[in-house]
């Protein structure tokens, strides 16, 4: 029997910021409990994962634009 054992987090740069943390996609990852998903912008598709504070700062520029 084959027993899969799940990835271990990558370790990534904040592609806004610089900040090095841990991305567990597609497994656990601490992104899959925030509210909003990527792609927040068009910008994005030249990123990879953010960082928890650029996520964040990134969905509530989002919010503010789809109010504005």
């Amino acid at each position: 029997m084959i027993v899969a054992t799940p990835n271990p987090p990558r370790r990534l740069i904040c592609a806004r910021c610089g900040t090095a943390f841990e991305c567990g996609a597609p497994g656990d990852c601490w992104c899959t409990a925030e509210p909003y998903r990527l792609p927040l912008t068009a910008a994005s598709a030249n990123e990879d994962c953010l960082c928890p504070a650029c996520l964040r700062k990134a969905a509530l520029a989002d919010s503010r634009r789809d109010i504005d």
